[in-house]
């Protein structure tokens, strides 16, 4: 079948003015939207620089470029990009052990691997990955976040360890250190974004808590003599103002580029996680489609281009998509106004992001990592299957405990392990022999020949009906037939429930083969479909069996049996 990049590759942007599409209505609904998303943004984009180990005006960056490329390249209407919190842990590990450079080449790597996917047509794929595994993420996320905060919540000094485990042991020992003005100043914002949230939901708590927190900052400063620490303490050169980033190309070397495998994969597993999520989410309120291919080739562009500015990897984001389609947005021309918006402050703002305190940014995340955390999701899931809890709960603690990255490698691990368990719940195999004669029914008119007990098997004949997919799953499963089967002669291998064959499911079929034959067994293949039958062939079955012994189904295949019983 011939690849038709076309499909693969089909930007919502790009289609928007075709046949006169887009007006002035939709542009305005667009506007509307793309300038309250850009303000609700910017707190977000400043905290999440800051959590992750970087400065605010990389956060800021990031929501600028990715914000920009993704709604231009992305396959969804109302998908709104830029950094989100499930990337803090990954990205502040990184910071911590390669440096900035080593971001930067990470994040390019990610979005490499995700223009690969898309290519690849993946973008299915992620559909299929187990509920439970991506609620451990996001819930040993938010737990991660909620702790990496505690420090400039309650306003301690000390350095804080990395690893869960060393963090809260650190906390626990400064608890009496803790400066009560900055855990008063952060209780007071935590609980105006709560409050602020059942009154309005056009207009983020988030904001109402930077603006009132840094107000109350800046009159306590002046008049009462009391500081709190804020942006500008922790990054004094932002007081000046900052100028338009220029494209910088990193030193890459093997080495490096190795080093960075697997962080890169795992920027690029949680980005396509995230960002098709959040479509999905967008496709459900709206009863739109996104193209998952395009979408996760538009992430990759806007992670190859926005490290080489400065920016950290950035993903769609399901709150600022959610609060583009409450505020009107309309299509992907928000996600670039948002972009726009943000792209103002920076040039003209900035300089009064001094005075921000630290202890309203830290309430914001804390509200944040509550809003990812899905604990009742999480609660619910406990009630279910052992082995979805169990991937529940070791997805949970290998991201909380370990590392994001080993969480990820191990949750795709569990998610294929799932995975093979449930189809081989699924596949069964059933063998019958001339004890299964004809059964009486009283409406022989509506009666199905082909049917299991209608089967008129003669003895020295066995039936191995298969039930599903015959791949590696079922490894072993002929062996514990074949010792309890006695006096057979033809042995009939019904395949007509078999959608698809893997090598290792060939494998397994000609040992199957073999083995009868040593006994003296002669073999028919029946009910075999096209698919399955070009794949046998391609491996050398006929050579086993015989074409006059791959019958179509299991009629001729019982008629078969009869003449080899006879010679």
């Amino acid at each position: 079948m011939k690849y038709n990049f076309s499909e693969v590759f089909r930007p919502k942007f790009f289609g928007l003015f075709k046949k006169g599409k887009y007006n002035k209505q939709l542009f305005v609904s667009d506007l509307i939207a793309g300038i309250i998303v850009g303000i609700i943004a910017l707190p977000l984009a400043i905290a999440f620089g800051i959590a992750s180990g970087v400065s605010p005006q990389q956060g800021l960056i990031t929501a600028i470029v990715a914000g920009f490329l993704i709604s231009f390249f992305g396959g969804s209407n109302f998908l709104i990009g830029g950094p989100t919190g499930a990337f803090i842990v990954i990205v502040a590990g990184i910071v911590s052990q390669y440096g900035m450079q080593g971001l930067i080449i990470a994040s390019i790597m990610a979005g490499i691997i995700l223009v690969a996917m898309g290519l690849l047509k993946m973008g299915g794929v992620f559909k299929f990955i187990p509920y439970p595994i991506v609620v451990g993420f996001t819930s040993g996320i938010a737990v991660t976040i909620f702790s990496t905060q505690m420090k400039d919540f309650f306003g301690l000094t000390v350095d804080v360890p990395a690893g869960f485990l060393p963090q809260w042991g650190c906390y626990l020992s400064n608890l009496g250190n803790i400066n009560w003005i900055e855990a008063a100043s952060s209780i007071v914002c935590l609980l105006l974004i709560i409050v602020w949230g059942r009154f309005s939901k056009k207009i983020p708590g988030s904001l109402i808590a930077l603006i009132a927190g840094t107000v109350a900052s800046v009159l306590l400063d002046r008049f009462g003599g009391i500081h709190l620490a804020t942006i500008g303490s922790k990054f004094p050169e932002l007081a000046g103002g900052l100028p338009l980033p220029k494209p910088v190309v990193p030193e890459m070397s093997l080495e490096v580029i190795g080093n960075l495998v697997s962080p890169a994969f795992t920027i690029a597993i949680l980005c396509a996680i995230e960002s098709l999520l959040a479509a999905m989410v967008a496709d459900g309120v709206t009863g739109k489609h996104h193209n998952a291919n395009t979408e996760l080739i538009g992430q990759g562009i806007a992670n190859i281009v926005t490290p080489l500015f400065g920016g950290i990897p950035a993903t769609g984001a399901i709150a600022r998509t959610m609060a583009s389609i409450n505020n009107g947005g309309k299509t992907p021309v928000t996600g670039i106004i948002h972009a726009i918006v943000l792209l103002l402050i920076y040039l003209f703002l900035m300089p009064y992001a001094v005075y921000i305190p630290l202890s309203a940014l830290a309430a914001i995340l804390v509200m944040v990592a509550y809003n990812m955390s899905e604990w009742r999701t999480f609660k619910y899931l406990l009630r279910g299957d052992w082995a979805d809890v169990a991937v529940l709960l070791i997805t949970f603690f290998l991201t909380v405990i370990v590392d994001l990255t080993v969480a990820i490698e191990v949750g795709l691990l569990l998610a294929i392990v799932l995975f093979v368990r449930r189809v081989m719940q699924t596949t069964t195999i059933e063998v019958l022999d001339a004890e299964h004669r004809v059964s009486s029914s009283s409406q022989e008119e509506t009666v199905n020949p082909e049917d299991t007990q209608y089967l008129d098997i003669p003895e020295g004949v066995d039936v191995y009906e298969i039930n599903g997919p015959f791949f590696f799953g079922l490894a072993s499963r002929f062996e514990e037939f074949e010792d309890k089967r006695r006096n057979v002669k033809v042995r009939i291998i019904r395949m007509r429930k078999v959608p698809f064959i893997d090598s290792t499911g060939i494998n397994n079929l000609k040992n199957l083969i073999d083995r009868s034959h040593r006994r003296g067994i002669k073999v028919i293949l029946s009910g075999v479909n096209e698919q399955v039958r070009s794949s046998l062939l391609a491996f050398g079955i006929d050579k086993l069996v015989p074409e006059s012994s791959i019958q179509p189904h299991i009629t001729p295949a019982l008629q078969k049996a009869r003449e080899l019983l006879q010679q």
